[in-house]
């Protein structure tokens, strides 16, 4: 099958949804599956891929790290498109891409149409439009989602609880869970020293760990204050936070306001594999906090790696968290935070069983796994492309019962 991929946002951009399409297309290709995507320029030295096409754009003025593609030189591309025969396009982001894959999709293709909702758009907004009341941007977002799923014959989401979500907002377009898997060839080995080492922290230093964007909504603060009640019992201990994102410049002064500048270390994204690996094995635990999860990518990435992980099971971190297999999922709150992390730094046994348990967890999460689940979805999709809306949701691809 020859299938086609629209999104707004692709490496360099680090983000979960770069890393859902590079491991989502790597895997389908193995299952003899043909992936094309259509995602921005960024200008920033991308290389080129094959069956990859770069659309000129634009930064997107709330957000710099993004880029808008331009739609004279997106429309150019249909001619192009249209001679590689897709049997499917399959949209990853709400913004342009969706309609230029519904307009792909309807008029140019001929073909089916699949998206995947990735982000949690109503907590996202309510951090990037202050000034906006909430119940009138909870209003639009849930309105917008309605009539982009409107568009589609299927909708997948990460977690059970983005599904019950939509359900919430109205959304009637037949849904599956298909989760983002994880590669677990690109998670083996690591270094843990030698990342300690460039940041002059020793061998037995305790070390916590934060991965991913430096975004507001993923409560990077409030983990600062659970550092500052976590070194009163375990005075040396240090956070690492890998990432670069809009809440950079507010999180350097929150450690300068909480007096943490000898204790944290912001080192900005790490592009390169074995870099992220030794950045894991550095970690004696990770910590997560965010509330706007549609999955935690980054969950699992720690498992893989056997670092315990203590995180709040809300919204989509549920299905990865709730059977707190190499986890500990204590309440959000600075003092169950901090107990449950002193708990893994301080206590041998319980480290080292949660870390063979998150090990061992992180095989039921492979992206072998969920493509297979991807591919049933699209054979399914395609084979009931032109059938009513109401017969094909009755198949048993979308019986829930079965997830």
């Amino acid at each position: 099958m020859k299938i086609l991929y629209v999104s707004d946002v692709y490496f360099p951009r680090i983000n979960g949804v770069s890393t859902s399409i590079r491991d989502f297309r790597k895997a389908l290709s193995t299952l003899g599956h043909e992936v094309h995507l259509v995602a921005p320029q960024y200008d920033l030295g991308e290389t080129t891929e094959a069956h990859i096409h770069r659309i000129p754009s634009r930064v997107v003025l709330i957000d710099p790290e993004d880029r808008m593609m331009r739609m004279s030189p997106l429309r150019a591309l249909d001619e192009v498109l249209q001679r590689e025969c897709f049997d499917l396009v399959h949209i990853q982001t709400p913004f342009i891409a969706h309609h230029a894959g519904v307009r792909l999709a309807r008029r140019i293709l001929g073909v089916p149409l699949v998206a995947t909702f990735h982000t949690h758009f109503e907590e996202y907004l309510a951090h990037y439009v202050p000034v906006a009341p909430k119940p009138l941007l909870r209003w639009l977002v849930r309105r917008f989602t309605r009539r982009q799923a409107r568009d589609l014959d299927a909708l997948v989401v990460p977690s059970s609880a983005i599904q019950s979500l939509l359900e919430g907002y109205g959304v009637t377009t037949p849904t599956r869970i298909i989760p983002t898997g994880i590669d677990l060839q690109r998670f083996r080995g690591g270094e843990g020293l030698r990342f300690r080492s460039r940041l002059g922290i020793s061998a037995q230093t305790p070390v916590m760990l934060f991965v991913g964007r430096l975004a507001h909504e993923k409560n990077i603060g409030f983990l600062l204050r659970v550092l500052k009640q976590v070194r009163r019992s375990v005075p040396k201990t240090q956070f690492i936070i890998a990432g670069e994102g809009p809440a950079t410049a507010s999180l350097r002064r929150s450690v300068t306001e909480l007096r943490l500048h000898n204790a944290v270390h912001i080192v900005g994204n790490i592009p390169e594999r074995d870099d992220l690996l030794d950045c894991y094995r550095a970690a004696d635990c990770f910590a997560f906090a965010s509330c706007t999860e549609t999955q935690g990518l980054v969950l699992l990435e720690a498992m893989a790696l056997g670092v315990p992980v203590i995180a709040a099971a809300i919204l989509g971190t549920r299905d990865i968290l709730n059977p707190q297999r190499g986890a500990i999922v204590p309440e959000l709150n600075e003092d169950a935070f901090s107990a449950a992390i002193c708990r893994v730094l301080t206590q041998d046994t319980l480290h080292a069983r949660l870390s063979r348990e998150a090990w061992s967890y992180v095989r039921e999460w492979s992206i072998d796994a969920t493509a297979a689940r991807m591919n049933e979805l699209y054979l399914d999709v395609v084979a009931a492309h032109g059938a009513p809306r109401e017969a094909f949701a009755e198949t048993a691809v979308y019986d829930r019962s079965a997830n």
